[in-house]
């Protein structure tokens, strides 16, 4: 009983860091762990209208769950983290986005008249996609060669010259704002794809699109998942040991 109660004060962030099996059980009940994984379970069960209990159950049920060997990316060193990142997510963002927009201006023209949510998906979509390249391009070029000049530094026993930003929670804040536009962004994509269902009268290409924008959103909650929780907390605390 004591470790529910001490469970459902711990962030839910915490918990996809430790394991990240448990992000299915939080995506399963539309609990946002990316960008919103600073909030308490119970915090988060009550906005939900949810029994705290019966998450925690689930989450302790796929955690003794010794099968589904989970990547433990919390123990990564950051420099590793980062190059993950960047090859995985960040060249799988370049790769879709072209092949989605082309695919959603095409349901666009075809369908968009009987079904004008397209419209607007198309619309978000095509925003995200600008702002997310804009995004990658900050981190690549900006946030992410610090963080890897401060690891050098540290198994150099090296210094660090201060950052022309000053300190690293500053570029840390702005992508995390950033994260949470495109969290919501998509949120609002879900909603009006009914959760990635084509319609009856869907062709292919429709049912093609909605998988790929289904995956894309899974890829970015794992993406700012990796970054929100465990890379900026990490740069944070070693940008610390510089002080």
């Amino acid at each position: 009983m004591v470790t529910l109660q001490k469970d459902s004060e711990k962030q839910i962030g915490q918990f996809v860091a430790e394991d990240y099996r448990t992000a299915a059980v939080f995506s399963k009940y539309k609990i946002d762990f990316c960008c919103n994984g600073n909030r308490s379970i119970n915090e988060a069960c009550e906005k939900k209208g949810i029994d705290s209990n019966i998450l925690l159950d689930e989450l302790h049920s796929v955690l003794n769950n010794k099968g589904g060997e989970s990547i433990d990316y919390k123990s990564w060193p950051l420099d590793l983290l980062i190059d993950y990142i960047e090859k995985k997510h960040h060249r799988y963002v370049e790769e879709k986005i072209p092949v989605l927009r082309q695919f959603l201006d095409k349901l666009c023209r075809v369908h968009g008249e009987r079904h004008p949510e397209l419209l607007k998906i198309n619309e978000l979509f095509t925003a995200s996609a600008g702002e997310l390249a804009a995004h990658m391009k900050k981190e690549e070029l900006i946030l992410f060669p610090f963080v890897k000049k401060m690891v050098n530094a540290t198994l150099e026993q090296g210094a660090v010259q201060s950052p022309q930003f000053g300190t690293v929670e500053n570029p840390i804040a702005m992508m995390m704002q950033e994260h949470d536009n495109e969290g919501e962004r998509f949120r609002q994509i879900a909603e009006l794809t009914d959760n990635y269902n084509p319609p009856a009268d869907a062709c292919n290409t429709y049912k093609v699109t909605f998988a790929m924008l289904e995956e894309f959103e899974q890829d970015l909650h794992l993406h700012i998942h990796l970054e929100n929780n465990i890379l900026f907390p990490k740069a944070v605390k070693l940008e610390q040991q510089f002080g």
